[in-house]
């Protein structure tokens, strides 16, 4: 009885004394993390709400001005005097019209002969009529012709007037070598100091005397017949 009492003492001792200064850990427990709770933003709208301005009603109160009436001492003795002013104007100059030169030509028709006295054989003779239609004089008018059968150069195929007044006319005969028995296409250019004015043809060049003959008045100036 004595030694198991003195065996309960040494374990009490035992109990109560801390030999390896390390206290045992309790064993670990796992257990799961509570997942937190997503927190719900709800967008609270912002209301503006506008705030009465204090009105401040102006009263305008109507100001009294007394006007005196002066009576004039002394009545004006001058009266202005309206005075009619008549502005004439000046006419402005007549400018003359621009100069126009403008010629026109009749082929009145052709005939053939014999050219001795040139020692040409067959030529061609054409009558044609030159007319100053413009409003200036022509100085050193000439017609020139040409044929498309044309061998030597005739002395007759230009001829010339000094000068062509306006609204004046001149028939002239022109000659050109040409072959025999050929009908023969012909053109006549119109000249004032070598300046070509006008340019015409003729395919076919009839018979003078179809047209009444060859005109009397050759070479001579004289007014266009109305």
């Amino acid at each position: 009885m004595k030694k198991a009492y003195h065996l309960l003492i040494c374990a009490f001792l035992l109990a109560s004394c801390d030999i390896w200064n390390v206290q045992p850990q309790p064993f670990p427990v796992w257990t799961p993390i509570p997942s937190r709770t997503p927190g719900v933003v709800t967008p609270t709208p912002i209301i503006l709400t506008a705030t009465p301005l204090n009105t401040l009603t102006a009263t305008n109160t109507p100001e009294v001005i007394l006007v005196t009436p002066i009576t004039p001492t002394t009545a004006p003795t001058n009266t202005p005097t309206l005075t009619a002013v008549i502005v004439t104007g000046t006419p402005s100059p007549t400018v003359p019209p621009a100069p126009v030169q403008s010629v026109a030509v009749d082929i009145l028709g052709c005939n053939t002969s014999i050219d001795i006295t040139h020692g040409m054989g067959e030529v061609t003779n054409a009558y044609i009529t030159v007319r100053n239609t413009g409003t200036v004089d022509l100085p050193n008018t000439c017609a020139l012709l040409r044929a498309i059968d044309e061998d030597r150069g005739h002395p007759d195929k230009s001829k010339c007037v000094e000068d062509l007044p306006a609204q004046y006319q001149v028939n002239l005969k022109l000659t050109v070598d040409s072959k025999y028995q050929v009908g023969t296409i012909i053109q006549v250019d119109i000249t004032s100091n070598d300046i070509i004015l006008l340019r015409v043809d003729k395919q076919s060049c009839r018979e003078i005397g179809l047209f009444g003959g060859a005109p009397s008045e050759v070479g001579v100036v004289e007014p266009i017949e109305p």
